[in-house]
């Protein structure tokens, strides 16, 4: 059984979250995005809970629960915030549950180091290794493991808050961390550069807000089972066993919005090299830079570009739909009616995105859009395009346009300490 599992995604009661993110949002997006394994995300909300116990139905003795024709797993996402070493650190977590009754002790215990009911995403008082102990005095059978992993703030390796491993973060609980969520700023050739993540399997979710295909779904993990159940993909997880973890789906790390360093009020982005070069100074405002996901593999890394560890799980790089036939038809605007006619087209033709994304061909996807769309699809699938980085909470921008690419590259080296040849240099 081929399972696409989005295990990291927020509910209508977590901040800035579409209201369409309840049961019904979510289950009609995954089928939209073709993605048959969701997790609840925010699980600790007491109102939210309450929905879930209500509306999802259990499946056999799986571990997981369905509504819709779409099957849930119990995910949660904590922020923990506690002094190490002189300095604040802000470090999130994902959770996953077998089971409401685990569920139910996890939020007893954690409500005494915070309120869960203010968010969905609730802030806790408490250290990264408490958290995990705790969760392991609960039940064994609990997965937890950093969020998002590079973001600059509020993560276990960012640049803003975040230490220099994952066991310095974990310390003597690291034991029990089994996986590391690389973000969308980072994909898995970026954190093979760090040996000491070998030992932890690479997870892609896609922290969704809202149930648009082009958030729900942007990066998966994808697994092949015999037995449907919550056990198998932890054992697998735990494992990295890549007889059953196949594959995880990734959107390209230039596309995510803290890829380069920068800084957004100033419309400043740059190459970790040439920031360092400037001081990693904005040489607008002279504010100091959001040091961006690319910068910190680099200071952490000890091995060289292209290194690949024997046991790693493969990946394929994707974009959401949305964008692809948004860049293809120079249409730079959100729920614009001709690109959601051309990608409900392509999704009712071939029942979900990711079939239209990962399988069909160019003859077929020709038969129902236009051919610069088709091309535009094939090309993403093949990685035969090009990025304008993300930067400082703005989000990469594909690149279709020579002239587009020689005007940002022109814009560059305007505040470029030495001319580079082309974008390809920072690759």
């Amino acid at each position: 059984m081929k399972i696409i599992f989005d295990a990291h995604i927020h509910s209508k009661y977590s901040r800035a979250t579409s209201k369409s993110m309840d049961l019904e949002g979510i289950s009609e997006g995954a089928k939209i995005k073709g993605i048959n394994l969701v997790g609840t995300g925010d699980f600790s909300h007491p109102a939210w809970l309450k929905e879930l116990k209500e509306k999802l139905e259990p499946v056999d003795d799986t571990g997981f629960f369905e509504y819709n024709g779409v099957y849930f797993s119990l995910t949660n996402e904590v922020a923990t915030y506690f002094e190490y070493e002189g300095k604040i650190k802000r470090v999130h977590h994902v959770i996953h549950a077998p089971s409401f009754e685990v569920v139910e002790q996890i939020n007893e215990k954690l409500s005494k180091y915070g309120d869960l009911s203010v968010d969905g995403r609730p802030i806790l008082k408490m250290s990264a290794p408490e958290l995990v102990e705790i969760l392991m005095e609960i039940s064994k059978d609990i997965l937890v493991y950093p969020a998002h992993g590079w973001t600059p703030w509020m993560s276990c390796l960012g640049s803003r808050s975040g230490f220099d491993s994952v066991d310095e973060c974990y310390q003597d609980q690291v034991k029990n961390i089994s996986a590391l969520e690389t973000g969308l700023s980072s994909n898995p050739p970026m954190n093979w550069r760090v040996s000491s993540l070998d030992k932890f399997t690479l997870l892609s979710n896609s922290d969704s807000h809202s149930p648009h295909p082009w958030r729900l779904g942007r990066e998966a993990n994808v697994f092949e089972l015999k037995k449907f159940s919550y056990w198998e993909i932890l054992n697998a997880i735990k494992n990295k066993d890549k007889k059953r973890f196949l594959f995880t789906i990734e959107v390209p790390p230039e596309y995510g919005k803290y890829h380069w360093d920068g800084h957004r009020l100033c419309g400043i982005s740059l190459h970790p090299r040439d920031a360092i070069k400037l001081s990693n100074v904005c040489p607008k405002c002279r504010k100091k830079l959001t040091i961006g996901v690319l910068h910190r593999v680099e200071e952490l890394a000890d091995r060289p570009e292209g290194y690949v560890p024997k046991d790693a799980i493969p990946y394929k790089t994707l974009l959401p739909l949305y964008e692809i036939i948004s860049f293809a038809t120079g249409i730079n605007q959100l729920y614009s009616k001709r690109v959601l006619e051309e990608q409900n087209k392509l999704i009712s033709k071939f029942g979900n995105e990711l079939n239209v994304l990962l399988n069909i061909p160019k003859e077929e996807l020709i038969k129902v859009t236009s051919e610069k769309i088709a091309e535009a699809i094939i090309k993403v699938r093949e990685g035969k395009v090009k990025y304008i980085p993300g930067f400082d909470g703005i989000y990469g921008k594909l690149i279709f346009n020579e002239d587009e690419l020689r005007r940002f590259e022109k814009k560059q080296r305007k505040i470029k300490v030495r001319k580079q040849k082309s974008l390809l240099d920072f690759k």
